[in-house]
């Protein structure tokens, strides 16, 4: 599983909508979105999370056990 970046990128991807439309929906400028799906530049947690909304999506925390 990759990184959460890269999986967000997929979803991008595999949406179907372009980053013209993605970026009118959020509020996201599309240099912004470019630059993230180019993988120059990350998203805040606040982008990350109207970006995810917009798309179906949430994280969830899920603990891990550690071994001893």
């Amino acid at each position: 599983m990759g990184s959460l970046f890269d999986q967000v990128r997929s979803i991008i991807r595999d949406s179907g909508e372009s980053r013209y439309s993605i970026a009118k929906a959020t509020g996201i400028s599309q240099s912004q979105l470019s630059s993230f799906m180019a993988g120059t530049k990350g998203l805040g947690s606040d982008a990350m999370d109207t970006l995810l909304l917009h798309l179906g999506f949430e994280i969830q925390l899920k603990k891990i056990k550690k071994n001893k």
